[in-house]
């Protein structure tokens, strides 16, 4: 994303989008240009591997190729926009399982004389996908731009200037994006039982 001028950069990426809603390859391509080392990057983090990320981009660019009219910039940013699908497309490849099935590899004989890892235990593997099942529950009570906000804190390591500057929004509002998001998001999981770290 440009950093130096965000607000011509999400003007330029809707005009984008709408032409790619009537099926324009170059603005298609110039839309992946833009934007797709910031979505890959995303998608790397959610799900740890570079070659999953990939595959994400992947569909998730298929969804704009073809749902691209349904883009509002009344609703969101382009940017905002384009972040949603890729980190819902992530957190569908997680949910689904494939992205373990692939990594699955036949372990030899040593490798099964080890001790077993209590993390890697049924009881605990259930626990922990129940934990994960609480907190997407919470993350998704939160408003669109909280989640966002705390998603470009944590996940891509961003501090509250940039986060502004890459959402075109004030910085106080940014801060209480990122405040009260965290708050609501620690009260959901105090209710749901699930402790911080």
């Amino acid at each position: 994303m440009n950093a130096v001028a965000p607000a011509r950069t999400n003007e330029e990426l809707a005009r984008l989008l709408g032409r790619v809603a009537l099926q324009d390859r170059r603005a298609f391509e110039q839309v992946y240009r833009l934007t797709s080392a910031h979505l890959l990057g995303l998608a790397e983090g959610v799900l740890g591997r570079r070659d999953r990320a990939e595959d994400v981009l992947q569909e998730a660019f298929m969804n704009v190729w073809y749902g691209a009219a349904g883009f509002n910039p009344a609703i969101a940013t382009p940017m905002t926009w384009l972040i949603n699908i890729v980190r819902n497309k992530a957190i569908d490849k997680l949910r689904s399982g494939k992205a373990e099935r692939a990594a699955t590899v036949e372990l030899d004989d040593e490798a099964m004389a080890l001790p077993a890892d209590a993390a890697q235990q049924p009881q605990a593997l259930f626990d922990d996908s129940i934990k994960r099942l609480r907190i997407d529950g919470c993350m998704g009570e939160l408003s669109a731009q909280q989640r966002q906000a705390i998603a470009l804190a944590y996940y891509r390591g961003l501090v509250h200037t940039e986060i502004a500057e890459s959402l075109n929004a004030p910085l106080g509002t940014v801060k209480a994006w990122v405040r009260r998001g965290i708050d609501r998001l620690k009260s959901c999981l105090e209710a749901a039982g699930v402790q911080a770290a």
